[in-house]
């Protein structure tokens, strides 16, 4: 509800000023245009200037890329107007999640899914992704919104516990799927690492910094303070990765995360690491490929994959799976 009401506050009650200036300007005279021309220069330039800002923080320290991971100069600019729209459209959506996002109406299904976003975010971010799931007959689709937002990582975790056991409940499955986005899918392995995995079928983590990312510090927060690059936290939460993980993990991540630097943070030893060329840590939440992948992905888990589905929809989206560390 926080997020919702700042970003509310941000876009429909700024969107609200600047027209009524607009119009009280125009109505004595000024002409319309310029207003116009405005409107549409602010909609770009602020998430414009976020997206500019982010990249070249993780352009700076980025991991060493190999050479079938470079880009030109036409798709790095691809990066940026992608990266930027992403951040455009967060905000009404993340205003609107409660009715955007609504749970779906209790049913019997096999293997539910259930969406857990990252930091200083909410449900809203996830339409796109629920969206191509439904209509590629997977579901049903659920969205957590957990909070407040800055506090632990830890005390996040009974929240999702709680949404697990719901989803259960409402479905009668015996097992959901978890998809994590950024610090989403810290807090749902910290949910593995507390309960298990007997109601978790296969976790796919989406951009997420599994070894911190130097844009932690940039915000406030006791979150924030436990993915940053070297933490006390991290240092005990990975203390045992390389051993078999509770149930079977895939970590989509980019070779051009513009938030999580660096970039192969998002490698998790005893995952599934599938690598990603082109792609901004917010712009996976609006990606084809990323959701051809994640689909292949949930299918295989349910047992409904064709042979090489999974390896297909990476090769069609030109990510590249990597050998479980």
């Amino acid at each position: 509800m926080i997020i919702a009401l700042a970003f509310g506050t941000v876009v429909f009650g700024g969107t609200a000023a600047y027209v009524g200036w607009a119009v009280y300007a125009v109505w004595h005279g000024a002409s319309v245009w310029p207003y116009a021309a405005g409107a549409l220069a602010l909609a770009i330039g602020i998430p414009g200037a976020f997206a500019g800002f982010y990249i070249v923080l993780a352009w700076v320290f980025r991991s060493e890329r190999p050479p079938t991971a470079r880009i030109g100069a036409w798709a790095s600019l691809r990066l940026f107007w992608d990266e930027t729209r992403a951040l455009g459209r967060s905000g009404p959506r993340q205003t609107l999640y409660r009715w955007l996002m609504a749970d779906p109406a209790p049913a019997p299904a096999q293997m539910p899914v259930l969406l857990v976003h990252g930091v200083l975010c909410n449900a809203g971010v996830w339409l796109g992704l629920r969206r191509h799931l439904l209509t590629q007959g997977i579901g049903p689709v659920y969205a957590l919104t957990y909070g407040p937002p800055l506090a632990s990582i830890e005390s996040f975790v009974e929240q999702v516990a709680a949404k697990i056991d719901a989803v259960l409940a409402a479905t009668g499955a015996h097992q959901v799927a978890v998809v994590g986005h950024s610090m989403g899918g810290l807090v749902a392995r910290a949910y593995l690492r507390r309960y298990g995995a007997s109601k978790v079928r296969v976790l796919i983590t989406l951009a997420t910094p599994h070894h911190g990312s130097v844009h932690a510090w940039l915000f406030p927060g006791t979150c924030l303070a436990q993915i940053r690059p070297g933490s006390a936290w991290l240092a005990e939460f990975n203390r045992d990765e390389g051993s078999p993980p509770p149930t079977r993990i895939v970590s989509l991540w980019s070779w051009h995360d513009s938030m999580v630097a660096p970039q192969t943070s998002s490698r998790l030893a005893g995952a599934e690491n599938v690598e990603v060329v082109g792609v901004g840590h917010n712009a996976m939440l609006g990606d084809p490929r990323t959701f051809e992948r994640v689909a292949a992905e949930l299918r295989r888990a349910a047992g409904n994959a064709e042979p090489g589905d999974a390896v297909a929809a990476t090769a069609s989206g030109g990510a590249q799976r990597v050998a479980a560390d």
